[in-house]
């Protein structure tokens, strides 16, 4: 029960959000939507459910483009805004993509350690770039460039994915077919998220930022 003397604390964090806060939750809830959908999909079979969890990534990265200008418009930058937006990404451009990757047919052992690999490298170059982030604006309060590819490049991938499905090349039917290595299987396809997740821990590449 809340009492009169706790209502203060209680509502004290939705004080602390700003607008462009609530466009970041609404990029997470579409990456927890996403992955919803995929386990429905591995569930039902039905293609419509599969289309509009690779649709709802799209929406997050939108939402993840508007936070950034809302905030730099309103001049509302805060710590809590920077870790809700790395958090919200890590849902919606990594473990959202792996999930659809895994209901779409990339679910051997050897695909399953791919994803898994994916995964950690974006948790790993959020991470990095919050920690650098500072440095990389050299005091001038807006980073200029990326040490590898953003996060939300993985929107690529799911693109790729929604064709398969548009075309019916989903499961057995994946592109590149299905290698048995040892005693687990890997798709070809499940390659491309290896060489995402390389990329966005590079510390060579420079990618400008708009």
């Amino acid at each position: 029960m809340v009492t009169q003397a706790d209502k203060p604390r209680h509502f004290s964090m939705l004080r602390e959000f700003h607008l462009a806060d609530f466009f970041t939750l609404g990029n997470a809830a579409c990456g927890v939507g996403s992955v919803f959908l995929a386990m429905l999909f591995l569930n039902s079979g039905y293609s419509l459910h599969f289309q509009i969890a690779a649709l709802l990534l799209p929406l997050a990265f939108i939402l993840d483009i508007f936070d950034g200008r809302i905030a730099r418009a309103r001049n509302q930058y805060s710590a809590l805004g920077r870790e809700l937006d790395s958090l919200a990404d890590i849902i919606s451009f990594g473990v959202a993509p792996a999930a659809l990757a895994f209901a779409a047919g990339m679910s051997g052992g050897w695909d399953a350690a791919v994803l898994i690999y994916f995964v950690c490298c974006g948790v790993s170059r959020l991470a990095r770039y919050n920690v650098t982030a500072e440095q990389l604006s050299e005091g001038t309060g807006k980073v200029k460039y990326f040490e590898g590819t953003p996060i939300p490049t993985s929107v690529a991938l799911v693109g790729v994915l929604a064709y398969a499905c548009w075309q019916g090349h989903l499961g057995v039917d994946l592109y590149g077919g299905a290698w048995v290595i040892g005693p687990w299987t890997l798709h070809p396809l499940v390659l491309m998220f290896a060489a995402s997740g390389t990329l966005m821990i590079s510390k060579t590449l420079r990618i400008p930022k708009f």
